[in-house]
């Protein structure tokens, strides 16, 4: 009997938690909705310390925040999702820690693609971003992998950023416009025999390399620029995260570690784009 009313208990308070979120999301709706927000998520190990429980406990707790982060996200409309997950320097700490984070993203990615997941009630489309041969070769398979199963899901973006730093992003992208003006000089070298109208001048006009080259061959050049930037635990540092896409983006520094994040933190950092939503457009059109 007392079962029965427990469950009772459990299922009415779920649901009018659902009834009040939906009023929440319905109310903030009436404003500009965030079309992007990232997080940093910091605070998982010294979630597991405080209270006495294992680093990977920590860091399972906050996969679970993630979920809870993105279907909240998906719920008031927000498009795109972005989680710094791995840092490249990440790699400098324990080879054990090193070991049991790629295992237990081994574990999620391949759980995220299981019929009944997330991924496919709320239509999730997936994006590993970052320098992913640095990653286990199991890791990177299932990332292309989940990448590839979910390139058809059209109605929220999550980008997981992994062996990634927006040092090693900018590099990248430049890398990659040189090499990409060079090929275009080798073919109008090659052509240019044989059309006399190509002038040095227009050559050299074509192939300087532009914001637009840098900005199309960042890994994060898939999605729009972050309008809100939420990092745990109260630090106010952006950690070599995103640091080209976050001009003109709202920052926000609850005190919380990242798997106590919850709904109200969402919520007021929404408010708080509403509320400076006209000055940030400003600055953005002086760009």
């Amino acid at each position: 009997m007392m079962k029965t009313i427990d469950g009772l208990a459990r299922r009415f308070v779920g649901s009018s938690f659902l009834y009040m979120r939906r009023f929440l999301f319905h109310i903030l709706s009436v404003g500009p909705i965030p079309n992007h927000i990232a997080f940093i998520l910091d605070g998982n190990r010294r979630y597991a310390k405080q209270r006495n429980i294992t680093e990977g406990t920590g860091y399972r707790a906050g996969f679970f925040a993630v979920m809870s982060m993105l279907k909240y996200c998906y719920e008031l409309g927000v498009k795109y999702i972005t989680i710094y997950a791995f840092s490249i320097d990440n790699f400098r700490r324990r080879p054990e820690e090193i070991q049991y984070l790629m295992d237990l993203m081994l574990e999620k990615v391949e759980g995220l693609l299981k019929q009944e997941s997330v991924v496919n009630e709320y239509g999730v489309r997936i994006h590993f971003v970052g320098n992913l041969k640095l990653l286990d070769k199991p890791v990177r398979v299932a990332a292309e992998k989940a990448m590839q199963a979910t390139a058809n899901n059209t109605k929220i973006n999550l980008l997981i950023c992994v062996a990634y730093t927006s040092t090693d992003e900018l590099v990248h992208a430049v890398q990659a416009s040189c090499q990409e003006k060079l090929n275009e000089i080798q073919e109008v070298n090659a052509d240019q025999s044989q059309n006399a109208e190509i002038t040095e001048e227009k050559l050299e006009l074509d192939h300087i390399i532009k914001l637009v080259d840098i900005e199309r061959h960042t890994y994060m050049g898939l999605a729009p620029d972050p309008d809100i930037l939420i990092r745990t635990s109260g630090a106010t540092r952006l950690s070599n995260f995103l640091l080209w896409q976050t001009t003109n983006c709202l920052l926000y520094s609850p005190k919380v570690l990242f798997p106590e994040i919850g709904l109200r933190h969402l919520v007021w950092a929404v408010l708080n784009f509403q509320r400076l939503y006209p000055h940030l457009e400003k600055e953005k059109k002086q760009f």
